[in-house]
């Protein structure tokens, strides 16, 4: 979908980078593209020889007495908040010390994926303490509604809005939270107790909704006396959304605070997923709704005479709309995922209905890079030829005019983080709402991205051949 390119430059937050030469660390180079042949850590994308795993496990257990000290690994999860943030800010300066320059576009991609959303509030806490700013924000679904959150509100209070918006939502429509604010005392639960709290937390969903998210049309049924329409077809009711959005939101911002906004919902008419953009259109809370809308538990929402659906209908990650906008421009992307396309073979219905999800939603994300980085290797291809013609030529041939709009010399590097974590009774993690949940999401993310950031060589767009190259950011 074409889209115009924003003049405003990125804006770096909070702390300003001094310019430094990278130190280059052989030790600890860059993976590359699951195309090339370096042993680096490889993509989970790879299926890994199980009798490979075994060998390199075995010398281990057979030394009789000193064992050889393990290579370094990136760092566990964090235990609490405060570990978190020591870590995201630790990478931060790593990354101002030994990183020249950021990329020029830098894009932050929010899966849908409905409670799991607060993983990436964590995510993006630990881009903001580093000191990252994206410029451009795709989401869908619930990660269309943290854009907005983001896009919406000055840097210095995004963590705020942010923290309000799920403390909001994290909240039942009727009674108070089950846990009264003291979520930490309720980490180290058994894993019997868990799996009840989680299954009390996701009826308490079902039965009395989510304060400033939706609420239950009717407790016995859709309302008989009610006037037929694709506004009322649906369990619940989301105009508590809308007046959230338009609270936290200033929508003047968003559309002109100097962050390019997409967010992606389907057509209900045509089937068809479709883009709003704030570089074509100017955007309101219903833009946002709309593509979280998804039926049948929530209402269509109707834009302009049209209706539109959750666009996870169709694709649940808006990475394509970003990998192939124009004009193209070099991208850092951090790819922020709360479905794992794999997992385990399931074992009971429950499994297999959370299988299921995991399947349905996680949207191909790897097939998406691996398409893109070989249509981005040919359109590099088609601009290194079109320098072997002589410039008369290709300024009068209609084909070689052709060929300059198709070629391409950008370079992309993707940061892919999927959320692995399980929940004990995973089917319903999506619409578990409880904050002991919500807070465990968090911190995931937070640990995740400063995983990530670990690496500051992934922040550089890839060198030589490579025009594209994918980085597991929480690869096991």
């Amino acid at each position: 979908m074409p889209s115009s390119k924003r003049s405003t430059p990125p804006q770096r937050e909070p702390a300003s980078r001094t310019p430094a030469k990278r130190d280059p660390k052989p030790a600890t180079a860059a993976k590359k593209d699951p195309s090339t042949k370096t042993p680096a850590r490889k993509e989970p994308s790879k299926e890994p020889s199980r009798r490979s795993s075994v060998a390199a496990r075995s010398p281990v257990a057979r030394a009789p007495a000193k064992r050889v000290p393990k290579p370094a690994t990136p760092p566990k999860r964090a235990a609490s908040k405060q570990a978190a943030s020591r870590a995201a800010k630790a990478a931060g300066e790593r990354i101002r010390a030994e990183t020249s320059v950021l990329p020029e576009n830098i894009a932050l991609v929010l899966q849908g994926g409905g409670a799991l959303g607060a993983y990436q509030a964590g995510v993006y806490q630990g881009l903001y303490e580093a000191g990252i700013a994206p410029n451009w924000i795709a989401g869908i679904s619930i990660g269309a509604f943290n854009t907005a959150i983001i896009a919406g509100n000055p840097p210095d209070k995004r963590m705020d809005a942010l923290r309000e918006f799920w403390a909001t939502i994290s909240q039942p429509t009727l009674l108070p939270s089950t846990t009264f604010g003291q979520e930490a005392r309720f980490a180290d639960l058994d894993a019997d107790t868990r799996a009840w709290l989680d299954t009390w937390e996701a009826w308490r969903a079902i039965v009395e909704g989510q304060n400033g998210f939706y609420r239950p049309r009717a407790w016995l049924g859709q309302d008989p006396f009610a006037v037929p329409g694709p506004a009322a077809a649906s369990l619940y009711d989301t105009s508590p959304m809308i007046a959230t959005l338009e609270r936290m939101v200033d929508f003047d911002r968003l559309n002109d605070g100097g962050i390019r906004v997409s967010v992606g919902a389907v057509n209900v008419r045509t089937g068809n997923l479709e883009y709003f953009d704030n570089t074509r259109m100017r955007l309101d809370a219903r833009h946002i709704l709309a593509s979280g809308a998804l039926p049948p538990a929530f209402p269509a929402i109707e834009i302009d005479g049209e209706y539109y659906w959750d666009g996870g209908l169709v694709s649940n990650t808006p990475l394509s709309h970003v990998l192939t906008s124009s004009p193209r421009r070099d991208t850092l992307v951090f790819q922020v995922d709360l479905w794992n396309a794999r997992g385990d073979l399931p074992q009971t219905l429950l499994d297999v209905a959370e299988r299921q999800k995991e399947i349905q939603y996680s949207s191909r994300t790897r097939l998406i890079t691996d398409t893109q980085r070989v249509f981005q290797h040919y359109r590099r291809l088609l601009r290194e030829l079109l320098e072997e013609i002589p410039e008369d030529v290709r300024a009068s041939n209609p084909w070689a005019q052709h060929a300059a709009e198709l070629a391409c010399d950008r370079r992309y590097s993707v940061i892919h983080l999927i959320y692995r974590d399980r929940a004990r009774i995973g089917h319903f993690k999506d619409y578990q709402f409880g904050r002991v949940a919500m807070r465990e999401h968090w911190l995931s993310g937070q640990s995740d991205i400063a995983r990530a950031l670990a690496h500051p060589d992934w922040m550089q767009l890839p060198a030589g051949e490579s025009a594209f190259v994918t980085h597991d950011a929480t690869a096991p």
